[in-house]
């Protein structure tokens, strides 16, 4: 469900759980990073992207991680809103009221997580490292609630038709062939792969049968969303060396 400059999960949580993925426009930022960039990270003016981030809902209490494309997960009920504590982790949970779990993409898949009754959330940034490392089995095995009562919604991510890699990241997810697609114009070992295809394997593997999303994709809809790969290409077309692209960010708390 797309409302202003924000799409919300369209599942089944309860009423009290919060929600949203951010969209690019609506901000302050200039181009590349226009408009909406919520990133401190990618070169756009810190003050401007300060601005950015007082226009999401219950801004005050985000929790902005240090992502590294790691499998590591806080707890934000003993690590959140710690005063000039550097987050280091690729997922978060918490228990506690108003405690936003976010995490940034362009590109890479965004998973949000509650429990039926909304005792529990949990935001995860899912590239294809993160998913080959574990970071979605490491955050449910953290977070205090069965594994079968949560559901999952995957966030804006790039789709398969525009994901292409090499035949060592096919070799990578070997237990998942049908996440593979041969690219029909080049025959050195390239393929397309549906990250979203295998997010939702890794969720059903862990007892989690009710997961959301995956329709969307960041390097085609150029209006709503950044895309770094998108950046790279016309990068590339440019002979510029320099990719620049803004970040979407994934939000979900108690409210």
């Amino acid at each position: 469900m797309l409302q202003q400059n924000y799409i919300q999960p369209d599942w089944p949580a309860p009423n009290h759980v919060r929600a949203f993925t951010s969209c690019r426009s609506g901000g302050f930022s200039s181009s590349p990073f226009d408009s909406l960039n919520i990133a401190q990270h990618v070169g756009d003016d810190p003050k401007i992207v300060s601005k950015n981030r007082e226009l999401l809902p219950n801004y005050q209490k985000f929790n902005w991680l240090s992502q590294t494309h790691s499998s590591t997960c806080v707890d934000l009920d003993i690590k959140g809103n710690t005063e000039g504590e550097v987050l280091k982790a690729d997922a978060c949970f918490s228990t506690m009221k108003n405690q936003v779990c976010a995490v940034m993409t362009a590109d890479c898949l965004p998973i949000l997580l509650c429990d039926q009754q909304g005792t529990c959330v949990a935001a995860v940034h899912a590239g294809w490292r993160g998913l080959a490392d574990g970071v979605i089995e490491n955050t449910v095995s953290k977070m205090p609630v069965s594994a079968k009562a949560l559901m999952a919604w995957m966030g804006p991510a790039i789709s398969q038709r525009h994901f292409e890699v090499g035949k060592e990241l096919k070799e990578t997810f070997i237990n998942y062939p049908l996440a593979f697609s041969h690219h029909a114009q080049i025959t050195d070992n390239k393929y397309f792969v549906d990250l979203y295809h295998i997010a939702q394997q890794q969720l059903f593997d862990l007892g989690i049968s009710q997961v959301f999303g995956g329709e969307y994709c960041t390097y085609q809809q150029e209006n709503l969303f950044f895309s770094h790969r998108r950046a790279t290409h016309q990068a590339l077309n440019t002979s510029n060396i320099i990719v620049t692209t803004g970040r979407i960010v994934s939000a979900i708390y108690i409210d």
